[in-house]
């Protein structure tokens, strides 16, 4: 097979100072790409700015004889995402794909977080891929496509104990990227997202029980290099890649596809309401998985499901 080779383009990683950016950035550059690494130098919880560790990486990739510029703005900013984008189109006329990795934790159980740890993390997570997303689309239209990797977690997609605020930001980036994939579907830029479990500071604080510290996690604890997901995200941001709305998880040596799925219900039909007593009844079948599935496209594809299914 072919190469993946990303001479001649561009592109900007955000979070990419250390842990799976760093690693995105590394194997791209070693693939030929330009690469912005942005990093705002923070800490875990989001707190404080640096230009060290996106300096760092620049100079990593420079040294080995890759291209990479750093740079330290802030993705929760409007102003910060646009800077970025506007960074790589002065330095190299375009951007190919942006990778929205860019993440910060808090770690609690529900009654010990506030509406200001939530905030921090819908800002960052959220807000964060919206605005490098937005940034870039116009370029990427314009030049007829473009590639952006969002960043989702088994968080947000299966939940935890604990991270009710950070899940609640990775599921809002699923949304996100359902909305994206189809919006930029007829420009021919694609949008999927990652759920990557990896070893990086932001792990490293959680508790007892959670990741690698699970009997499971420490079976397949050599996967938790952030590199076992690198290969994934740079195919996701090649022009060779031609999936787009979904989700890819990286875990345990295994890259899946996870998906939201409608399970065959039970139809009440369209003479009357049904009642709470009704659902109560049907409960069961509501459930059912076993007497099949569906995994409907868009929103438009369940309303085609259900019409269909019914004649």
């Amino acid at each position: 097979m072919d190469r993946i080779d990303f001479t001649g383009r561009t592109i900007l990683i955000t979070g990419a100072g250390g842990g799976l950016g760093r690693a995105y950035a590394l194997d791209i550059a070693a693939r030929g790409g330009a690469v912005i690494v942005n990093d705002l130098g923070g800490s875990v919880t989001g707190e404080g700015a640096s230009s060290t560790m996106a300096d760092a990486v620049a100079a990593e990739i420079v040294a080995a004889g890759g291209i990479a510029i750093a740079n330290g703005d802030d993705v929760s900013s409007p102003d910060g995402a646009q800077a970025m984008v506007d960074l790589a189109i002065a330095r190299f006329g375009r951007i190919d794909a942006v990778i929205a990795n860019a993440g910060n934790m808090r770690f609690a159980p529900v009654e010990d977080l506030t509406a200001a740890d939530l905030d921090a993390l819908l800002a960052v997570h959220v807000r964060g891929s919206f605005n490098v997303a937005r940034a870039a689309w116009p370029h990427m239209r314009a030049q007829g496509g473009g590639r952006l990797v969002l960043t989702t977690s088994g968080g947000g997609m299966l939940g935890m104990g604990q991270l009710s605020a950070y899940g609640a930001a990775k599921g809002g980036i699923m949304g996100l990227m359902h909305n994206l994939a189809e919006e930029g579907r007829p420009h021919g830029i694609l949008c999927n997202a990652v759920m990557p479990n990896a070893a990086s500071r932001m792990s490293a604080g959680m508790s007892e029980g959670t990741l690698g510290h699970n009997p499971w996690g420490r079976a397949l604890g050599p996967s938790f290099d952030p590199r076992f997901t690198a290969g994934l995200v740079a195919y996701l941001a090649h022009e060779r890649c031609t999936s787009t709305h979904s989700i890819y998880s990286a875990l345990g040596g295994r890259i899946a596809r996870v998906f939201v799925g409608a399970t065959k219900g039970w139809d009440h039909g369209l003479d009357a309401p049904p009642t709470a007593e009704d659902v109560a009844a049907h409960i069961d079948r509501i459930r059912d998985d076993g007497a099949g599935y569906a995994i409907p496209a868009d929103i438009f594809d369940e309303f085609r499901i259900v019409a269909e299914g019914r004649g």
